[in-house]
């Protein structure tokens, strides 16, 4: 991926040096959406009306037209940006400029232009949000989390959490190396920022506090699956720029089969639970991402009305 030279965003939050001293070290709090790296427990299925109304308030709490989004979003294609500095005030040395920070700023440049681009298409304004660097532990709206629990987006604060010592754990424990496998999970967490702003995030969250477990399995697959689908688009408009190189793709698509619950299950206690699954299977988060890629289309994306 030839992603140096290009711009950096300003809306990073580098708290590595806060580092430990939080108690608790909980992952996955009632608010966060997240990288899984383990299950829960459940199944059953969700009826077609509760999808149904899941999307339309999704797309409506902005004021959006339903099938005008679905179906829009093609064809755009941000023009090269200049680079801007991404430092915090206070930060010195070698952390506030390192590679990998330099790395995530600039993808999350990436999906600035991309997001901003479709929300104009249809006459509304992206809320960029933050991205906070962590190490070990952080507090965030949602609650405190570590590094066990993966990437994780809070809607409570419109803030991406990272702590890039995953990117390691992707490589060495799940084989899935490689710079655009690990943008792909930085656009799949964003992913979840335009599903934030769009109200299919709140209408989740109020809804589920009436599901079973079952029920808010099947519908938190949906919502992940979209996630995935809206970092394909990411990374259509990514490609059209001519910065992405030979095998990048592939290195997406690995990715998400790493991280599917079937392949982590498997890995991780040698047998799968379907009922379980609350992220996709390696299948599901691959085709996913290819719909979006390929078709550069949110109407590709509609996880709520189709078989996933």
């Amino acid at each position: 991926m030839l992603w140096k030279g290009r711009r950096q965003s300003d809306n990073i939050e580098d708290n590595r040096s806060d580092g430990g001293g939080l108690p608790g070290g909980l992952g996955g709090g009632p608010g966060q959406f997240r990288i899984p790296i383990g299950g829960r427990a459940g199944g059953g299925g969700l009826s077609t009306i509760v999808i149904l109304v899941v999307l339309y308030f999704g797309l409506k709490f902005l004021g959006i037209d339903p099938m005008q989004v679905l179906g829009g979003g093609g064809g755009l294609l941000p023009g090269d940006s200049q680079i801007t500095q991404s430092d915090q005030p206070g930060q010195q040395g070698a952390q506030a400029n390192d590679e990998m920070k330099q790395f995530v700023a600039t993808i999350l440049a990436e999906t600035e232009d991309v997001w901003n681009g479709i929300f104009q298409a249809n006459g509304l304004t992206y809320e960029q949000p933050k991205l906070v660097l962590f190490s070990g532990q952080i507090r965030s709206a949602c609650g405190f989390a570590s590094s066990a629990s993966g990437p994780f987006y809070c809607p409570g604060d419109h803030k991406v959490y990272l702590d890039t010592a995953f990117f390691d754990q992707l490589s060495r424990q799940f084989g899935a190396s490689g710079d655009f496998a690990e943008a792909y999970v930085i656009a799949h967490e964003v992913g979840h920022h335009v599903q934030n702003l769009t109200g299919v995030l709140p209408k989740f969250n109020q809804m589920r506090q009436r599901m079973s477990e079952a029920d808010a399995n099947q519908m938190s697959m949906r919502v992940e699956l979209q996630a995935d689908c809206f970092a394909g688009v990411w990374g259509r408009f990514t490609a059209q720029k001519g910065i992405l190189e030979q095998g990048d793709l592939e290195e997406a698509l690995n990715a998400a089969k790493q991280i599917g619950d079937d392949t982590l299950q498997k890995k991780m206690q040698g047998y799968v639970v379907p009922e379980s699954f609350n992220h996709g299977t390696s299948a599901q988060r691959q085709r996913w991402f290819k719909a979006g890629f390929d078709s550069g289309k949110l109407s590709s994306c509609d996880t709520f009305n189709n078989p996933i």
